[in-house]
Order: C-alpha cells, then sequence, then structure tokens
C-alpha cells in the first residue's frame, strides 16, 4: 500500500515522505532556518537593465536582488514595441528602471546566485494550473497518455476560460468531470482577482501571496486514489491537514489519520536509513554494485562501480544486472534529493547494442513517476549518457548541509608531507622579496612537527642564505590544510611582534580564528528566518466542491466451468475413474459399398497434389487409455433397424484379455499391409473398394454420408466389439474405420447413444 507519512515532531524540520509499503520513493523536508520562496509572488521594482545580459535586476525584499530575463517577461510590462537594428528588442527601450512589477520566483536563490524571477504567473490548484496572463500557454499535462488524454482535451473544451489566460489540466483531472474542473477553476480566478487587486494597493517591494506550506503541498501534489492513507503524528498538523482536504477533497478525508503510537512514524515503516542514503556521496546497490553521486553548481556526475557484484554468468551479464539496477536507483536518488542541471552517467561498459537499448528504456520507465521536467539522451560509444532535470524545489543539500570548513567543499585535502613542502617553499618565496625581515608560520601541529625535524636544515639554510629569522609555531586550533604564513618588513618592525614570546602568539592566533569574519569563511550556521505576512492569504472556497454520485458496478469476472467445458481436462481425467461406463451405439445405417469422395483441401497455402482422389484414406493409431468425451448432439430421428443384429462399438472394458488385444493388432497389421500394396500400384484409374471402406459408419464418414445418410443393403452385419476404433484423418474431416473382429452375442440396445471418438494424426509408420 503506498502512504504518505508527515513527520513533524522536531519544531525544526517538517519532514513528508511517500512510501510503498516500506520502500522510500519520494521525500521533501522543510526547515524554519531557511524561508520557501519559490512560487512566492511579489511586487518588485526594477533596479538595473542589463542589454548585455538581456535581463533585469528585481528588488523584490531580499537580500539578493532577483534575475528577470526578457523572454520572461510579459509584452503588458512594455512601453513601445520598437526594436533595433539586429531585429531584436533592446532591453532598455522596453523597460525602465524603477518600473513595478509583479513576479513570481521560479528558482530560489543558490549559494551566490539571487532568484530567477518570471513575470507569467501560475497558479496551481487541485487539477488545473491557471497562468492568467500566458494565453500562449496551456494544454494537458504531458504524463496523460492515450484515451486519457483524448477525455481530458474534451472535458478542458468545456470550460469557460476568461480571454487572455491559459490553463493546464493537472494529472490529478483525469477522469474528473465538467463541474469538477469549473469549480477548480473558479477558486482559481478569485484568487488571482485578489492578487491583481492587492499589487495595486501597496508600492513595492512586498510579498503579496505566498505558496502554501509543505503540507499542504504534498496532499495536494502526490494524493492520489492509489495512495491508501495519510499518516501525521503532530496533532497541530493533523488539524490544519484534515482543514483543508474538508474545504478541497472531502471524500478523501477518511484517509487522514492521526499517528500516536509510541514508535517514531519513520522507525515504524523503516525509511530513516534509506532517508540517510540521500546524504550519502556513496549508495550501495542489491547486487553489491555502487553509485557515487559528485554534483557541482549545475552539473551532477553518477559513477556506477560494480564493486562486489560478480553473481553473472559473464562480464557482459554482470555488466548489464548492475546498469539496470544502478538506473533505478540514479531515479530514485534525483527525486529525494531534487538535484538538478546536466547530470552524466557513466555506466559499466557493455558491448552489446541490445543491453545498451534496454538500459535506456529502463531509464526512461524510472523516470515516468518523476513530476520533474526530464531530458534523456542516449548511451554514447564512451558509455556516457546524458540528461537533464529541472528541479521542483530546492535541493536537499541547501536546507540541510554546510560547506566543509576544512576541505571548503573539495572533498580531500592534501596530506601532511605533501603540505610541509608547500609551506616549505612558500618560506623560501616570501624570504626573497626585498626588506623581509622576519617570517612567522603557524601550522598544524602535524605539519610542524615534520617541519620542525624532518626539514630543520632546509628551514636553517633559507635563515642563513637570505639572512632572516623563520618562527615556526605549531597551533593546535588548525587543521590541515589550513596555515597563515606572515611577513615582517624592516620598516614596520614592531616591539609587540619582535619580543613577544612565540606562545603568546599562538594565543592570539586562537583569538583571530574566533573572530566573526573567520567563521563566517569557514561556518556559518544557519539562523531562524522571520517569515513576511503575505497580503493575500488563503482564500476559502465560496461553495462545497461537486461529488459524483457514481455507483461503481463491481466487475464480474465470469470464471470458466470445468464441467460445462466440452471435452476439458478435467472431464477427461474424471472418466478414467469410470470404467463402468459403457457408451453404445445405435443402429446406425451402413453405406452402400462404394469408393469414398475425397474431399480437396481450399486452403490458398496446400495446393492438392493427390494423385489418386480416390485412394482410401490411412488409418491412425488411437492410444488405449485415454478416453474420448465430445459434446452429446440431440438425439437423432428414429431410423427403423434393418433385418441384422445392429451393430454395437464398445468401451474399452476388456482390454487386459489377451485375445481381443492379439486379434485387434492382427487386423491392424492387416491394414497396413493392403496400404502399402494400394501404394504400389501405378494405374491411377483403377478403382480398389476397401474392406475397411465398406465399414465406415456415419459418425467418422465424410460430410456428403453424414448429410445424407442410406439404408445399408440386405446383409449380414456382424456385431463388432473393438479395443478401441481407428481414427483416419482426411484432409479435414475425421473418418473412424471399424476393425472387425469375430461375431459375438450382444446385449439388447436400450436407447440409442451417441459414440464419442478422438481422431488422432496418422503414424509416421503407416
Amino acid at each position: 500500500m503506498k502512504r504518505i507519512l508527515i513527520n513533524a515532531t522536531q519544531p525544526e524540520e517538517l519532514r513528508v515522505a511517500m512510501v510503498d509499503g516500506q520502500r522510500l520513493y519520494n521525500f521533501d523536508i522543510e526547515t524554519t532556518a531557511r524561508k520557501q520562496t519559490n512560487s512566492n509572488i511579489y511586487k518588485g521594482r526594477i533596479t538595473r537593465l542589463e542589454p548585455g545580459l538581456e535581463a533585469a535586476f528585481i528588488d523584490y525584499g531580499a537580500e539578493r536582488h532577483g534575475f528577470l530575463p526578457l523572454k520572461d517577461i510579459s509584452s503588458d510590462y512594455f512601453h513601445n514595441q520598437e526594436h533595433g537594428h539586429d531585429g531584436r528588442a533592446n532591453i532598455k527601450e522596453l523597460l525602465r528602471e524603477g518600473q513595478e512589477v509583479i513576479v513570481q520566483v521560479d528558482k530560489g536563490e543558490r549559494g551566490t546566485k539571487g532568484a530567477a524571477l518570471t513575470t507569467y504567473i501560475s497558479l496551481a490548484g487541485r487539477y488545473l494550473v491557471l497562468m492568467p496572463n500566458n494565453p500562449r500557454a496551456g494544454g494537458v499535462s504531458r504524463r496523460i497518455e492515450g484515451e486519457d488524454r483524448i477525455e481530458a482535451r474534451e472535458a478542458m473544451n468545456s470550460l469557460q476560460v476568461p480571454d487572455g489566460m491559459g490553463l493546464i489540466l493537472r494529472t490529478a483531472g483525469v477522469g474528473k468531470s465538467a463541474e469538477e474542473l469549473q469549480w477548480d477553476l473558479e477558486y482559481l480566478l478569485q484568487l488571482w482577482t485578489a492578487i491583481e487587486s492587492s499589487g495595486k494597493e501597496r508600492t513595492a517591494p512586498f510579498l503579496i501571496y505566498q505558496e502554501s506550506n509543505i503540507i499542504i503541498r504534498a496532499i495536494r501534489d502526490y494524493l492520489r486514489e492509489d495512495i491508501g492513507e495519510i499518516l501525521i503524528d503532530d496533532e497541530e498538523i493533523y488539524r490544519e491537514a484534515c482543514d483543508f482536504m474538508r474545504q478541497v477533497m472531502p471524500t478523501y478525508l477518511p484517509k487522514v489519520k492521526l499517528y500516536q503510537d509510541n514508535v517514531p512514524l519513520f522507525t515504524r515503516f523503516q525509511i530513516e536509513s534509506q532517508i540517510e542514503s540521500a546524504f550519502q556521496r556513496e549508495v550501495r546497490l542489491p547486487s553489491g554494485g555502487v553509485i557515487v553521486l559528485d554534483h557541482s553548481e549545475a552539473l551532477l556526475a553518477v559513477d556506477v562501480n560494480s564493486a562486489r557484484a560478480t553473481k553473472g554468468g559473464d562480464i557482459e551479464e554482470t555488466a548489464l544486472n548492475t546498469n539496470l539496477e544502478a538506473v533505478d536507483e540514479i531515479a530514485r536518488q534525483l527525486r529525494l534529493r531534487d538535484l538538478g542541471g546536466l547530470v552524466v552517467i557513466d555506466f559499466i561498459d557493455m558491448l552489446s547494442h541490445k543491453n545498451q537499448r534496454e538500459v535506456e528504456s529502463r531509464m526512461k520507465e524510472a523516470l515516468k513517476m518523476d513530476r520533474a521536467r526530464v531530458q534523456v539522451g542516449r548511451i554514447s560509444r564512451f558509455g556516457l549518457l546524458e540528461m537533464s532535470r529541472q528541479r521542483l524545489r530546492p535541493a536537499l543539500v541547501e536546507h540541510t548541509q554546510v560547506v566543509c570548513p576544512r576541505c571548503n567543499g573539495q572533498g580531500s585535502i592534501r596530506s601532511v608531507e605533501s603540505l610541509s613542502l608547500s609551506i616549505l617553499r612558500l618560506m623560501e618565496e616570501e624570504a626573497m622579496k626585498e626588506r623581509t625581515a622576519k617570517l612567522i608560520v603557524q601550522v598544524p601541529v602535524a605539519v610542524a612537527s615534520y617541519l620542525l625535524n624532518e626539514k630543520r636544515s632546509a628551514i636553517r639554510e633559507i635563515e642563513l642564505r637570505q639572512e632572516i629569522s623563520i618562527v615556526v609555531l605549531p597551533n593546535p586550533h588548525l587543521d590541515t590544510p589550513m596555515y597563515e604564513l606572515q611577513r615582517i618588513r624592516h620598516d614596520d618592525r614592531k616591539e609587540t611582534v619582535t619580543q613577544t614570546p612565540s606562545y603568546e602568539l599562538i594565543a592570539r592566533a586562537e583569538e583571530q580564528s574566533n573572530d566573526e569574519e573567520m567563521s563566517d569563511r569557514y561556518y556559518n550556521p544557519p539562523k531562524a528566518v522571520s517569515q513576511e505576512e503575505p497580503v493575500v492569504k488563503q482564500i476559502p472556497h465560496d461553495a462545497p466542491p461537486p461529488i459524483r454520485n457514481i455507483a461503481r458496478a463491481t466487475s464480474v469476472v465470469p470464471v470458466a466451468n470445468p464441467e460445462v467445458r466440452e471435452g476439458g481436462f478435467l472431464k477427461r481425467f474424471l472418466q478414467l475413474f469410470k470404467p463402468e461406463a459403457v457408451v453404445v451405439a445405435p443402429a446406425a445405417p451402413v453405406t452402400p459399398a462404394a469408393a469414398p469422395t475425397r474431399q480437396f483441401s481450399n486452403h490458398p497455402n496446400r495446393p492438392n497434389n493427390n494423385r489418386n482422389p480416390q485412394r482410401k484414406p490411412r488409418p491412425a493409431n488411437v492410444p488405449q487409455n485415454r478416453p474420448a468425451v465430445a459434446p452429446v448432439p440431440p438425439p437423432a430421428p428414429a431410423i427403423a433397424p434393418p433385418p441384422p443384429a445392429p451393430i454395437i462399438v464398445a468401451p474399452v472394458v476388456s482390454h487386459t484379455e489377451e485375445g481381443d488385444n492379439n486379434a485387434a493388432e492382427g487386423k491392424k497389421l492387416e491394414l497396413r499391409s493392403n496400404i502399402r500394396r494400394n501404394r504400389r500400384r501405378t494405374s491411377r484409374k483403377r478403382v480398389v473398394n476397401s474392406p475397411a471402406a465398406e465399414g465406415q459408419n456415419d459418425f467418422g464418414g465424410s460430410a456428403e454420408m453424414q448429410s445424407s445418410p442410406q439404408v445399408a443393403p440386405q446383409q449380414a452385419a456382424p456385431v463388432i466389439r473393438e479395443e478401441r476404433p481407428i481414427v483416419v484423418r482426411e484432409e479435414r474431416e475425421p473418418v473412424v474405420h471399424v476393425v472387425q473382429q469375430a461375431p459375438v452375442v450382444s446385449a439388447p440396445v436400450q436407447a440409442p447413444v451417441h459414440v464419442p471418438v478422438h481422431s488422432e494424426a496418422v503414424s509416421k509408420e503407416s
């Protein structure tokens, strides 16, 4: 079952996880130290126009000014439509500094970059997304395909959209009626009217409308019919979610539940370890492989390694299995971390092009459930796959991670020996400068031990050659690769520096390391940000959402009854346990002694190459212990039996008698010898009346013989008792030949019963 888990026990972090059973497939987090700015609507002022960048910088109330490119500026803010000499618009002719515009945050601040802004406003509802000043945009979500897309377009055409506005149908709107979509549209129009009127009341910059918090966004964007329940472990958040669902989706209100168990919510579903994998550089695969993720500002490099994955039959199979596992995990990590930009994946080399196409298809299939806009390329001849992803929100690392104060985000540091030699070369370079009197070097303890012991002679040579003094101070408050080199000249020598003991210089260095400027360089702890109150808050709906009372008829799947199925396996199996059932055939009319008519095939791919159309068909061997079951037709019309005794066909009731078996085998051999004799005859016009052909009945004869039965001639018809009837397959219709045995006295006929017969193919030996 799919669930939405909301953890709000700690006030500093609010976490939302989407799980399928116990597998985490989506994750979002919101901290109090970082305010939410994405999708917020501000009224800003243009502070600077840059023709070289074709963009404007907007002051919208944040510390850094926002970046507004020309392509994201609506034509409603242009003063004139004149173009430059090169045929392109000049931004200084279209806009002016100090002009006020209503903007929306498209991408939040990242590092030293300001937020990316746009004037094309998008208001997200439950089923629709309204773009009030972008009439060219709109349509159906790209995730809706097939017949659902056609139905969605028909529902969109029935909506009353004002002129100059665009509308997008979300995936949650699939299968909704026109009344439900129109209800959501009216709410968005009411919200835009409030935003537009509020923007005219005050001067810029200020916050007009703030996007909903993480709880409302998660319920609005991820709640579908396949979500079984929503578990919330905080009572205040639970009431907030219930109030929202009563207004927007009251039918899903029973799915919201308050979690009150002593076991933590995320621990109950065993997803804490999966969340921790989103903060790690290396992620283990089930087969033993490893994926390594290294990301810079706008580039993510993913390396797939086989590591301990050695379960394949050969190296190609091992590479394929590891790459397929890596594809699923990479798509999952992109959703959990919400990484954007260009992604380059280095798969394990595969020689087979079929395996490469399989990995590409698996990647596209795994990215279908991602709500972000993703473009996927193909695997190159170097084994690289390129793709781009547009993130939905600020990345997870921006909320929870800071730059390492020791390596400055590089990920590795220099060794003690390498750092010591580098400092030694820098000391010699600084000593060679003019008017240098003294060098004071503060290094970590390990580096100082290496310099003062292993490199003492080298330092002494620099002092003698340059005629200066070098002081090496082991500072316990410094870690590699940090150090400090101070150069003192002859003209700025101070008595406090020259006469102060060296250990006091270390204490002064400690005070300097705790200085605010140095602490900001390596570590900037997050602080709680005061939230600005928006002018337009959540507007309640005027009317409750329409509820469709559609009786969902349970689809009854008809189950085939094996007893009703004629000739089924079960019925044939049950017949094995009923040997006492004797099937007696009625008195059947016997056809006159005439040559049977050969049925030719009309199939276009089966030419008629029969040289003798009147040649008798080949007999076939029927298995002994296979009961014959056939549909019972309605009773045949009563026909007066001929004077001789009727022909009775009995089932296998005396198959253990040795005499009957020997007689049947003798007749089979006799038929085979007759067939071989007929093959050796070369005359096509000579007609041979086989004794077996004269004994055909209406159940195994040709179609003509069955359709027009005739009265048998006045001759003694022997009563036959056989092991099993020998069936001969003609071109299409089965023919039954009855093996004649010694006449026996039969029991009187009780009622006419149909003789069930199976037809089998002619053996190759015949």
